[in-house]
């Protein structure tokens, strides 16, 4: 998906001025109001969050070796909040994408649209390939899955 990379980038040096950070957390809480109380602080959950589901989508239009590691573990560690819902991770980054097109403005083109579009699909079939290997690996001990 290396073609995707030069109008993702754009989108986001065009939106490197706007903190689209709480107001996606606004809109992720809206359409999940029980998982606010996940969040211990949600400016630093957010920041966090937000910065790597954009790096790991960008990567991912890149190649990088390190997304997938970094999806496996996020997919381990996030266990300790229960059983998410696939919904739920699907939701959070199809709203990065929407964000990220709001705060990029008139930047905002139906090319790079497309692009984080893939790569966000890119990104859900990962999270799913981590969730079923970590199942599969660790039967008795995995954490409750929703789907």
């Amino acid at each position: 998906m290396e073609r995707d990379v030069p109008s993702m980038e754009a989108s986001l040096a065009a939106s490197a001025d706007v903190d689209m950070r709480l107001p996606l957390f606004e809109r992720f809480f809206a359409a999940f109001p029980e998982r606010r109380a996940s969040f211990i602080s949600v400016d630093a959950a957010s920041r966090r969050m937000t910065d790597e589901t954009l790096e790991m989508m960008l990567g991912l239009a890149k190649g990088e070796g390190w997304v997938w590691p970094l999806v496996a573990e996020l997919v381990f560690t996030h266990r300790s909040y229960g059983a998410l819902p696939i919904a739920e991770y699907d939701a959070f980054i199809d709203m990065t994408v929407a964000q990220l097109g709001d705060a990029a403005g008139d930047a905002w083109t139906a090319e790079a649209a497309s692009a984080w579009q893939r790569n966000a699909d890119a990104l859900k079939a990962m999270i799913r390939k981590a969730r079923a290997q970590w199942k599969a690996a660790m039967p008795a001990g995995a954490p409750q899955l929703a789907d």
